[in-house]
């Protein structure tokens, strides 16, 4: 790839995906507002979030949406044709965001903060995952009969490896979504760090997923911000974890994904902390995890969480971002 496609690779996804997301924004609200897909608050949460209660969920369908009609557009100006990568990472995206409607449409039916149970929605993710590391082992054409008995264990060990960095991933930007923008704004940076790596790296079909990403969580930010008007839910949450392990898989870049998925791993790593914890001591480490819960409940605004996390996720990616170029 060249360096004269490199600005133009960005802005076109970039700036149709964001735009798509704000053109269709306001439509998409007054959808769900009347299909009656209103968000549904747990009762142990802080109670400022009760006022939240009922704002339409589901707006993934926004950013999935918008990143499929950007990155099919972007990858048809770039090539002519759509590969078989893109339409690998495109698949994962749908795949886990159909994952994520469900739970989502099952919560709006009963009511209530609980749609699929845990392990019917683990092995729904694990499936995906499956599949698209056998896909990624087939591009790569790696073929086991050929391979050293000292080989083998680790293209074993890199499968299974990318198989949990997908559920792991999926689910620690979904657990990252419980304040006004802040899974949004932690997607926009983690997904520039993937588009300057993917370029540097010379995957165009990387690069042009990452900037579709980039422009619709730019896009939906503008309804998401605090107050926010709408949520993405599981449908977007689940399709954008996916998708940053999906790209972090291709590039073959685990160091890649731990660091610009850095909060999103901090969130999870909370929740397991405060399982374990309470589990064998019968105490809490946190005042509630997620970790952003714990702020929260310690007297800090939510625009305070939401900007000192937003802080950190820059950070983690900008020093990502400039060790690769050393």
């Amino acid at each position: 790839m060249s360096d004269a496609f490199t600005p133009i690779l960005l802005a076109f996804p970039t700036v149709l995906a964001l735009a798509i997301v704000v053109a269709f924004g306001a439509p998409v609200i007054g959808a769900l507002r009347r299909a009656g897909a209103g968000q549904r608050v747990r009762d142990d949460g802080p109670q400022r979030h009760l006022q939240k209660e009922g704002t339409p969920t589901m707006g993934g369908v926004l950013i999935v949406g918008a990143t499929v009609l950007a990155a099919v557009a972007g990858q048809l100006w770039l090539t002519r044709t759509l590969t078989v990568q893109m339409g690998a990472l495109l698949a994962v995206m749908l795949a886990y965001g159909c994952i994520g409607a469900a739970d989502d449409w099952l919560k709006i039916r009963r009511g209530r903060s609980l749609g699929l149970r845990a392990r019917q929605k683990l092995l729904l993710q694990m499936v995906v995952g499956v599949a698209f590391v056998y896909a990624l082992a087939g591009q790569r054409a790696i073929d086991a009969a050929g391979m050293s008995a000292t080989v083998q264990p680790l293209a074993m060990a890199w499968s299974v490896f990318w198989l949990l960095a997908m559920v792991g991933t999926s689910n620690a930007v979904n657990l990252s979504d419980g304040l006004d923008g802040l899974a949004a704004g932690l997607c926009t940076v983690a997904t520039a760090g993937f588009a300057v790596l993917a370029l540097r790296a010379g995957d165009s079909e990387v690069a042009v997923l990452a900037a579709a990403l980039l422009g619709a969580c730019l896009g939906f930010l503008f309804f998401n911000r605090h107050p926010a008007r709408i949520f993405m839910g599981d449908v977007g949450s689940l399709a954008l974890g996916g998708a940053l392990a999906a790209m972090a898989a291709w590039l073959d870049s685990p160091i890649a994904l731990i660091a610009l998925c850095l909060v999103p791993f901090i969130e999870a790593g909370s929740v397991m902390i405060q399982v374990i914890s309470f589990k064998a001591t019968g105490k809490r480490v946190f005042k509630m995890s997620p970790i952003h819960h714990h702020f929260e409940l310690s007297g800090w605004p939510e625009t305070r969480v939401v900007w000192t996390f937003w802080g950190v996720g820059a950070v983690a990616a900008a020093v990502t971002v400039w060790a690769s170029v050393r």
